[in-house]
């Protein structure tokens, strides 16, 4: 048990789920368009605004026709960018990690806040999230919990340590807020997902994806070789053959029918 200002804070052990596969199905995915480019990283927010990270930390936000329609450049004070959370498109999150810093950006990419998480003793983290209430979600690695934060960095909830609930050593590197509940994703154990007051509610053991992404409570992520759309109500997993080379994606984001493809040939848009 932990609490949290006060209030205990239960967190139940429940059994870790194996998700069975269905078996291999081949997928056509259809090219529609590509923003030939150098880039690192990419974001899409519910409006189908494109977010473009290039090697010197530029973003570039490209609305729904891929116009233009505006470019963060204040690259320099906090070293790189680590991580861009666009889910409320008006209270953009940028997150550095080498300076623990979280910037706070409106949709015209003005400065709104700056939150310096050293100041709070939070010198080591590497999943962070907005909440589905403006606040902060991420996971302290040193202190080995969850917390949530407001714009003053005030912690307004914190799980109890992972190393006393957990033989396994977990190492986030994604947290989602999505539909109510919270998911925490490590590479080698395997999803966490938690209601919005830290109880645990499941362990789903799929290992090994990349991009992972959330929606309808249903998990989405993909290796070298598949796509995987997980349902860990009905503990089964749908295991897909796409007809491009997933080993050569630097990064995967599916919206609706559409998967989005960055190469280093550019950004490619993809129709199921």
């Amino acid at each position: 048990m932990g609490r949290i200002n006060g209030t205990v804070l239960m967190i139940l052990l429940l059994p870790c789920f194996k998700v069975m596969a269905r078996g291999d199905t081949a997928v056509n995915l259809l090219k529609q368009n590509i923003i030939p480019g150098n880039y690192t990283n990419f974001y899409i927010d519910n409006l189908n605004n494109i977010y473009l990270i290039n090697s010197d930390n530029q973003v570039k936000k490209l609305d729904d026709k891929y116009d233009s329609a505006g470019v963060f450049n204040d690259v320099r004070r906090y070293g790189d960018i680590y991580s861009v959370d666009v889910s409320n498109p008006l209270k953009i999150i940028v997150y550095y990690k080498d300076f623990s810093t979280i910037l706070v950006l409106d949709r015209f990419f003005n400065t709104l806040n700056t939150i310096d998480l050293r100041k709070y003793g939070i010198l080591q983290a590497k999943a962070v999230a907005q909440s589905y209430d403006n606040n902060y979600w991420l996971f302290d690695e040193l202190d080995s919990k969850i917390k949530k934060l407001d714009d003053n960095g005030n912690v307004l909830l914190e799980s109890s340590d992972f190393r006393i609930l957990f033989s396994e050593q977990y190492d986030p590197s994604r947290i989602i807020d999505n539909d109510g509940m919270l998911y925490l994703y490590d590479i080698k154990n395997g999803w966490l997902i938690f209601d919005y007051y830290g109880g645990l509610k499941q362990r789903v053991q799929v290992t090994g994806w990349k991009n992972v992404q959330v929606s309808d409570k249903h998990l989405f992520g993909h290796d070298d070789q598949y796509l995987y759309f997980s349902d860990p109500g009905a503990l089964s997993i749908q295991q897909l053959k796409p007809n491009i080379n997933l080993a050569s994606v630097i990064k995967m984001q599916k919206l609706a029918n559409k998967f989005f493809v960055l190469t280093k040939e550019g950004l490619f848009i993809y129709t199921l």
